[in-house]
């Protein structure tokens, strides 16, 4: 049976438990863009010489692409393997079809976003202000490219002043960030009960397997995959590079958020791994935003899971696209949770 059969259930999940999770995701929200802003444009103006960040720009994106896309492709395999979207009974499957639906034929009719040329166009906005209202997330990181390497150009005396104001402004968003977290136990629970008060036990039951999936491909991936980067690139054991991120691990399983970890990776980096502060002050920032591993990985474990609850059978090219896809929507997130 449907927990939503249940009038009572029903009704607190509409007026009560689903307004309180979509205030927590609003106030993560909300930070998002000036969070996206600060970290990038600091990172980049940061590191002094415009060429120097071509050279270690390069090398980054490098990097980050390759990782999110090896991350990306062993959330992918794992689904396939374990299909966890499939055994789903045909009435939530009919109940989520007539609840989607119409917000699916919407978007199908505004155009939806197609992968091209247009794609690497759209990245470069006409107006950042824009952009920024619009979410435009990958609008506005290359603003904050731009704008920081800018400022690397601007005498210091006269660029100091405002990347003071930028950093204040980027301290007062993580303290932003500290306040959602404390209401997240209350947000995520008002999420789950809402969608179980609509859908019932079934889905709830299809969704813990899609989460065990995800959990399975970041443990792969951080365990075996950037054991094997930090080996082959960075020139350190794994054990020696684990143990002395310690602070970075706890700091990142508390917070759930790569920017509220900010802090915490760039001490690790100088402290520990000896790495230049310029360079940690550029890496760092920008990895927070564009090196997003586990959100390719779970991007690409959704869609595939979400095609397997309503029995939509992907080919190995779509899933290219989707590999493809997830790489850039995930450098394009930002490093809250």
């Amino acid at each position: 049976a449907f927990a939503g059969d249940v009038g009572w259930v029903r009704w607190i999940g509409d007026n009560v438990m689903g307004p309180v999770g979509q205030i927590f995701l609003r106030m993560l929200l909300m930070t998002v863009i000036p969070l996206v802003f600060t970290s990038i444009t600091l990172g980049v103006a940061g590191i002094g010489d415009v060429r120097k960040l071509g050279r270690v720009g390069a090398r980054t994106l490098a990097y980050f692409l390759a990782s999110t896309a090896l991350s990306a492709a062993i959330g992918l395999a794992l689904v396939n393997l374990t299909r966890p979207g499939e055994g789903l009974s045909p009435e939530v499957r009919e109940q989520l079809m007539a609840t989607y639906r119409a917000q699916a034929e919407g978007m199908q009719a505004a155009g939806g976003t197609h992968f091209g040329v247009e794609t690497f166009v759209n990245m470069v906005p006409r107006n950042p202000i824009q952009a920024a209202a619009g979410m435009d997330l990958l609008g506005v990181i290359f603003f904050a490219l731009v704008f920081g390497a800018a400022l690397t150009l601007v005498p210091e005396e006269k660029a100091r002043p405002l990347l003071r104001i930028l950093d204040a402004v980027g301290d007062a968003i993580v303290k932003i960030i500290d306040l959602a977290m404390k209401l997240a136990p209350y947000g995520v629970f008002g999420l789950i009960f809402f969608t179980t008060s609509r859908f019932g036990w079934g889905l709830l039951r299809q969704l813990g397997l899609y989460v065990a999936v995800v959990l399975a491909g970041l443990l792969l991936h951080g365990v075996v995959s950037l054991s094997v980067l930090v080996r082959v690139f960075g020139g350190l054991r794994p054990r020696v590079f684990w143990s002395r991120i310690r602070a970075s691990i706890v700091t990142a399983f508390s917070t759930s958020s790569s920017n509220a970890t900010l802090p915490t990776n760039i001490a690790v980096a100088e402290q520990q791994l000896g790495i230049p502060p310029k360079i940690a002050g550029f890496v760092l920032p920008l990895g927070s935003t564009m090196c997003m591993n586990g959100t390719a990985l779970y991007e690409g474990v959704t869609v595939l899971f979400l095609a397997q609850v309503f029995g939509v059978s992907l080919d190995l090219g779509t899933q290219v696209v989707v590999l493809v896809l997830s790489v850039i929507t995930a450098v394009g997130a930002a490093g809250v949770p």
